[in-house]
């Protein structure tokens, strides 16, 4: 019988051992931690259609320059920027259609539902196509329904909101410089989120400061922005 070498058992158990160490680590690269949730970023223009986007312009041209001005830039007290980026990165494709279509009982902003749906597609892939920062429209719409009191949320709209939206909301039609927030062509159509990231983050280049934070305009806490929430979704068309 052959004697067995021990020196031979250990060499072969540190290349077993130096091959188990190989492969986790191959491992490790080809399947990442699963613990963590993979985050998926949303492209700002995801190979825009250019021939929706050309024909979305004329039709912008023809129906809509008037009042949005040249790029939708807007005119303040007059009517909106459709093309802010704060604006377009938390409007959903509903949010734009539907108003587009709808129009905004009370304001300034008929409806243009003899468009038909092709040319209001355009009309959102033309304002789609200035769009810089993410689409986070769905996660903004998908966030809670607001639980504040609406009493408190009164206060604070009548010391910070109603100087430009109007006393109750009305926007231009008050004379205000801000949008007509509190009439039911905008609430029907807006999430409790849009309106809270708003709020919180304003709209640079207008007249719209965030008020959430040490430098905004007023430090508005969560419980406070969605008080103010509260109390629009009361006025409607008051």
């Amino acid at each position: 019988m052959l004697k067995r070498n021990p020196f031979i058992y250990l060499f072969g158990l540190i290349l077993l051992l130096a091959g188990c160490v190989k492969q986790d680590k191959a491992n490790s690269v080809a399947d990442p931690v699963k613990s963590k949730s993979k985050v998926i970023i949303k492209a700002v223009n995801p190979k825009a259609d250019q021939k929706l986007v050309s024909a979305g312009k004329v039709i912008y041209e023809q129906n809509c320059i008037f009042c949005h001005q040249a790029d939708a830039i807007g005119k303040p007290g007059f009517a909106p920027s459709l093309t802010n980026q704060e604006f377009l990165s938390v409007a959903s494709d509903y949010f734009l259609k539907s108003t587009i279509r709808d129009g905004r009982v009370g304001t300034g902003m008929p409806p243009f539902a003899h468009l038909g749906k092709a040319d209001i597609e355009g009309l959102v892939a033309y304002l789609r196509s200035h769009a810089k920062l993410p689409n986070i429209s769905a996660r903004v719409d998908a966030e809670p329904h607001t639980q504040g009191d609406g009493r408190l949320g009164q206060v604070w709209f009548e010391e910070i909101c109603a100087s430009c939206h109007g006393p109750q909301g009305d926007g231009y039609s008050a004379g205000g410089t801000g949008t007509a927030i509190g009439k039911i062509g905008f609430l029907g159509k807006a999430s409790d989120g849009f309106i809270r990231e708003t709020i919180k983050n304003g709209r640079s280049n207008t007249r719209m400061r965030g008020f959430s934070g040490p430098a905004a305009m007023a430090a508005l806490s969560a419980r406070d922005i969605d008080d103010i929430i509260a109390y629009l979704r009361t006025v409607p068309s008051k």
